[in-house]
């Protein structure tokens, strides 16, 4: 029994280790290299975002230094847990006496009731649309898929305008929110029907449906625009262009929730789209529920678009620009292209509207205006490469 034992045992000592524990770092070491390129991706989009968002909260007629704008941001929070500190009798206090403040006396009032919601709202909005168009383009297996080429846009403005024209808006612009995604979610359904054939989406039939849908739904807002009263008349005018001005935070607060609950249901099923991106037959032997998927993205769709349009109007070609960007950088994986689009487009959004209250003085230029100036000549360098690369029209 020895002789036989000794025989099998492998005469070099650096074999002596069982196979697992060999084969572990070696998977470590394959993973290493891709998670720290992912860290390091959604790393550097996290610190140009923040600092976008301080020199953005600081530019405009009132003008702010970064310094300042960060020590409003800490008395702010300072101030809001020592409401809650003396609200239950702790006794405890907050020194915040060593960040700066603003020296114009209306530094602190103007940055935390204009500028700030200002920005969190530009955030919301880029983060929603951009992922919006990230789930379109993975369901749709489309790269021309985008809440506003589509027509998804357009459609959560029509419901967002019958809640301002009805009157329904009065009762609180949750109101608006919630017509918003009925009807980003109307037209997604509608979108998705129509586009598909034979168990594909054409490139020519999702554009065709696009413009088709496009032009009943600015033929029903131009319909409000002209049956409404003068006040309903100009929000309707502010949803054709797009803009973020007279941002507050209770639109910040009716909308934050779509953008949360889209964001949570997008990232639960990056691996499944990830999935989808083999081919429906590979991705049904692999598990996948995909009419189930598909709808449940549906769904996401809406909630996503239905936050980026609710207070803002239709902001165009966001859904486009940032995913094929980010595709550029991060690869095609779902984990990490959510994610990194959702910082993108929070990026490009605030940036396209710092653009906008700043490039002509004592005017606040629309901001669909801007952001379709950068998107329509990427949307037909997209639209050509696309035929290139198929072929012709698929």
């Amino acid at each position: 029994m020895t002789a036989t034992m000794s025989s099998i045992t492998p005469s070099d000592p650096a074999t002596k280790e069982p196979p697992t524990r060999n084969a572990k770092p070696d998977t470590r070491h394959a993973k290493s290299p891709r998670s720290a390129r992912d860290r390091v991706i959604l790393t550097l989009l996290s610190l140009a975002l923040v600092m976008t968002a301080v020199v953005a909260a600081g530019s405009g007629q009132l003008g702010v230094a970064p310094a300042e704008v960060i020590g409003s941001i800490l008395h702010g929070m300072a101030n809001w847990a020592q409401g809650w500190l003396d609200y239950f009798g702790t006794g405890i206090s907050i020194p915040i006496d060593w960040a700066p403040l603003p020296q114009h006396p209306r530094g602190y009032e103007t940055l935390w009731s204009v500028r700030f919601p200002r920005v969190v709202l530009a955030m919301i909005v880029g983060a929603a649309l951009a992922c919006s168009g990230t789930v379109m383009q993975g369901v749709f297996g489309n790269p021309l898929a985008e809440p506003a080429v589509v027509g998804v846009s357009s459609g959560a403005a029509v419901g967002a305008s019958t809640a301002i024209v009805t009157g329904l808006a009065t009762h609180g612009n949750w109101i608006i929110a919630l017509f918003a995604f009925l009807g980003g979610l109307v037209t997604t359904l509608l979108v998705y029907s129509l586009s598909r054939s034979k168990g594909r989406t054409e490139v020519v039939t999702l554009v065709l449906t696009g413009i088709a849908v496009n032009a009943f739904t600015f033929a029903m807002i131009a319909f409000y625009t002209y049956v409404a009263d003068p006040n309903a008349r100009e929000q309707l005018i502010f949803w054709q262009l797009g803009s973020l001005n007279g941002a507050g935070w209770i639109s910040v607060a009716s909308v934050l929730p779509l953008l949360v609950v889209g964001l949570l249901m997008a990232f639960a099923a990056a691996g499944k789209l990830d999935l989808l991106s083999l081919g429906e037959r590979s991705a049904r032997h692999l598990g996948v529920n995909v009419e189930r998927l598909r709808m449940t993205m549906i769904v996401t769709v809406a909630l996503l678009v239905g936050a980026g349009v609710a207070f803002t109007g239709i902001v165009s070609f966001v859904g486009l620009v940032v995913p094929h960007l980010i595709r550029i950088i991060a690869g095609p994986g779902h984990r990490l292209l959510l994610p990194a689009s959702a910082l993108g487009g929070a990026l490009l959004v605030l940036l396209a509207d710092l653009a906008a209250r700043t490039l002509v003085t004592y005017s606040d230029l629309p901001l669909g205006m801007l952001t379709s100036l950068i998107g329509g000549p990427f949307f037909f360098w997209l639209l050509r490469r696309t035929r290139n690369e198929q072929g012709g029209w698929a």
